[in-house]
């Protein structure tokens, strides 16, 4: 799965930053073989990666 993106504006509207998160200096392959698992759904929104894993539709919502 890839990691997708979304606006700022849209992260808001969503309510994003209730998601786990990590800085997108960070290693996606790597979180995800530490801790959310290879099937996580990742977001990045702004200069941040969250896991929205619990809730696919802010992932299908975000553009690639």
């Amino acid at each position: 799965m890839r990691t997708k993106r979304m606006t700022a504006e849209q992260g808001r509207r969503c309510g994003i930053s209730r998601f786990p998160n990590f800085h997108c200096t960070g290693s996606i392959k790597g979180m995800k073989k530490l801790y959310y698992g290879n099937d996580a759904l990742l977001v990045r929104c702004g200069q941040y990666v969250y896991n929205v894993t619990s809730e696919p539709s802010i992932y299908n919502q975000a553009t690639i």
